[in-house]
């Protein structure tokens, strides 16, 4: 078996690029990208092809539907013609409802600025898994898909390796322990380490790919 630490700069290698990255959201602690990523976690923890769901984001992007408030004041089917434009089909319409109710209450709770959450979190993780909840459309799994890709700019809440990244190290014979990981990682963005090792989790053979060429 290879080592620990060549095992996993194998896989940051090819598979660490965040899925904010992929989507074109050049993530900073600003509004609008802390927005996109919301959209984006909601997107992805459908169950719908993790491609689809950032080429949904990127398809709401060029929509003009780019901040909470075009967002809501965009109409239901403007939602939904931008989400057949990404390819999300299968929940489309319950989820152009969810966008837009989303958006407004971004809009209403925290002046369409989701550092305003943050500050009211105050590092507090439970807070903020709480705070985020109350999203329409954004159950656990968004909540926690929303926290692995901030966690760099928001580093309160890092390293923010969730159950589905720790069972992607699971699969590699990688430690489970994240601050192990963290450490294995030496200066690689904490984001992308969550990004890679959720691959890993989600695709069998981005873990017989990496174990081939870490031999």
């Amino acid at each position: 078996m290879p080592g620990d630490k060549k095992l996993l700069r194998v896989l940051l290698d090819s598979q660490g690029q965040t899925y904010a990255a992929e989507a074109d959201i050049r993530l900073k602690n600003t509004p609008q990208p802390l927005y996109r990523t919301l959209v984006l976690a909601s997107l992805l923890s459908a169950r719908i092809r993790a491609p689809v769901s950032v080429a949904t984001a990127r398809a709401l992007y060029d929509a003009g539907l780019r901040d909470p408030r075009t967002m809501a004041e965009a109409t239901w089917q403007q939602r939904v013609d931008a989400l057949g434009e990404g390819g999300y089909r299968r929940y489309d319409e319950r989820t152009a409802t969810q966008l837009g109710d989303g958006a407004r209450m971004v809009l209403d709770d925290w002046g369409g600025d989701l550092r305003r959450m943050r500050e009211r979190a105050d590092g507090d993780e439970n807070e903020m898994r709480a705070l985020l909840r109350r999203t329409p459309g954004l159950g656990p799994t968004g909540v926690s898909i929303f926290l692995r890709e901030v966690q760099d700019i928001w580093p309160e809440y890092a390293p923010y390796l969730d159950t589905k990244a720790l069972q992607g190290a699971q699969r590699l014979g990688l430690p489970e322990n994240p601050t192990t990981l963290a450490r294995l990682a030496g200066d690689t963005p904490r984001a992308e380490l969550s990004a890679a090792l959720v691959r890993a989790a989600l695709d069998k053979r981005v873990v017989e790919d990496c174990l081939e060429r870490a031999a």
